[in-house]
């Protein structure tokens, strides 16, 4: 009755466990080792059979009575993940063996034991798999179940919601090394989430992307972590590295009812986007213009592939001139929508279209008809001058972009010499790879290359030295302005920009040029070529082509 007694409550205590804790275990089973005169149980647990046979696995001592003791049983669990347990029981030197009903009696509380620390730790590892990513961080799975839990209890409304982005983490990883770099992500996240209370919760959503629930209370303080934290990515020197994040924040306001994870991620994925354009600050509220914005977005992609179709996308042509000549030296393709008989200016649909790869089908679309207006004019005996055609970020992802680039150039018989393709500044070391592999590949072929907005990316002086560029356009924020002097910071920039890019070979042009004083600058510092409206806004092809046969500017 005794022995029927002591199960009873062992698997009362067993079956209020969530975690599979030898501690506890021997705590619970004490009461029966002593009745079956055990005097020591010992767990052995393996990852695998390999680790198995080679003796690689953690050993627990689940219960002793300190006593000199022998192995008299054990016994062996593979688990539904082919990792292994096993366990021995000793008894004490000297004592009397087990009688046939002892053993049995042990071997049942054994595998009674090692079923439920099996069963246990399947759960554990179905949670890891579910609600963990594979570098040990809570994913959006856990997410969106805390976010449904505290719904269900009536605990959501007053929360704060955020998806936070790392800033420039690419570089990080550059400085200090992958390795480090996510000792320094994890450590950047512990220290987040451990500085929430019990309802608050930090989750990768992928990359260096995550998602929080946080107090009202709390947000000030996450906020100004967020802002910029120095983290320790060398355990052993103490060494850090600075984090810092932009972020997404929705206050969950009073009447707020969840119908749907969707709810909340729609909202604070706008505002993240919102805090990562350059323009806009580190940490931006979701407001209900966001939601008109959204909407505006989806419009803009339902209408696109007609619009494409149909060509309602114009070319229109800024061009350059040579400031010392007045020269017709070159253009700018420029697209402009035409919808209805109205022209969408392109700050209404580029961004949007580079939120996904339309922006790539637009620029393909306007490399194809430049191509054709070109292969139009030298047919027609009119002066033709080299045309420059952006291309976005968006085409580093493309490892065939070299092949697709001459392809429409070749198929409109255009000679290599008119074309001229401007990509930005890169933002990653991994697009800086690309960039190089392409305006290398495009040298070779002969079509022209322009760095577009020099000097407001990180990487500026790598980006002329290591990339064979034909042409370096000044982004206007160096230009000088009319009432600054000489000796102006700005002035002496543009200066030293202007020289460095004669000596390295490049030709160099001014963008933004809107004023007589400011081409007269242009002429003291040699940049000998300009684009702004001081000389032309963006032009129809029929305009431009009027210029051309001009050819002239007064300058």
């Amino acid at each position: 009755m005794e022995y029927y007694i002591l199960i009873e409550e062992y698997l009362k205590k067993l079956s209020k466990m969530t975690v599979p804790d030898p501690m506890s275990i021997g705590t619970s089973v004490a009461g029966l080792c002593k009745f079956l005169r055990v005097a020591k149980v010992v767990a052995y647990f393996y990852d695998s059979f390999k680790d198995e046979a080679m003796g690689n696995g953690r050993s627990t001592c689940v219960y002793s009575t300190g006593e000199e003791c022998t192995v008299a049983l054990s016994d062996r669990l593979v688990t539904e993940v082919n990792s292994v347990a096993v366990c021995e029981v000793s008894i004490a030197k000297g004592a009397e063996p087990w009688s046939y009903t002892e053993r049995e009696r042990i071997m049942l509380v054994l595998k009674t034991t090692m079923t439920f620390i099996s069963r246990l730790r399947l759960k554990q590892v179905t949670d890891m798999l579910s609600f963990y990513d594979a570098d040990g961080f809570h994913n959006l799975r856990y997410f969106i179940g805390h976010l449904e839990k505290l719904a269900l209890d009536d605990r959501l409304v007053g929360k704060v919601a955020i998806l936070y982005n790392l800033k420039h983490f690419s570089l990080v990883n550059q400085q200090i090394g992958r390795e480090a770099g996510n000792i320094a992500m994890k450590g950047y996240y512990e220290t987040l989430r451990s500085d929430l209370d019990e309802e608050g919760t930090v989750c990768r959503m992928g990359g260096d992307n995550f998602v929080m629930i946080c107090g009202r209370t709390e947000l000030d303080r996450v906020l100004r972590y967020l802002a910029g934290s120095a983290t320790i990515f060398d355990r052993d020197t103490g060494d850090r590295v600075m984090i810092s994040a932009c972020a997404g924040v929705f206050i969950i306001p009073e009447g707020f009812e969840l119908t749907s994870p969707g709810d909340i991620l729609d909202k604070i994925i706008s505002a993240s986007q919102s805090a990562r354009q350059p323009q806009n600050d580190d940490v931006v509220y979701f407001n209900e213009v966001m939601v008109a914005n959204k909407e505006r977005a989806v419009h803009i992609q339902q209408l696109f592939p007609n619009a494409l179709k149909n060509e309602e996308f114009l070319v229109y042509y800024q061009p350059k001139i040579n400031v010392e000549t007045g020269e017709l030296t070159g253009a700018e393709a420029l697209c402009r929508w035409l919808r209805s008989g109205s022209v969408v200016p392109p700050l209404e649909f580029i961004p949007i279209l580079e939120q996904g790869n339309e922006i790539c089908r637009l620029d393909f679309y306007m490399l194809d008809h430049v191509c054709r207006d070109i292969r139009r004019w030298l047919d027609e005996g009119r002066p033709v001058v080299r045309v420059s055609v952006n291309l976005s970020r968006k085409h580093m992802a493309d490892v065939d972009l070299l092949k697709h680039i001459v392809e429409i150039i070749d198929r409109n018989r255009v000679p290599h010499e008119y074309i001229e393709i401007e990509l930005t500044e890169t933002t990653t070391d991994v697009e800086f790879r690309d960039l190089k592999r392409v305006v290398g590949g495009l040298q070779k072929t002969g079509v022209g290359t322009a760095v577009d907005d020099f000097g407001i990316g990180y990487s500026s002086l790598k980006l002329i030295t290591e990339i064979p560029w034909d042409v370096l356009k000044v982004d206007r924020s160096f230009l000088p302005h009319e009432d600054e002097d000489e000796n102006s910071n700005r002035a002496i920039m543009f200066s030293h920009v202007v020289s460095m890019a004669q000596k390295l070979g490049l030709e160099c042009i001014a963008e933004g040029v809107e004023t007589a004083k400011q081409v007269e600058i242009l002429r003291e510092n040699g940049c000998k070529y300009a684009q702004g409206f001081h000389f032309d806004r963006p032009l129809p092809v029929e305009q431009f082509e009027e210029k051309l046969t001009a050819h002239h500017y007064e300058v």
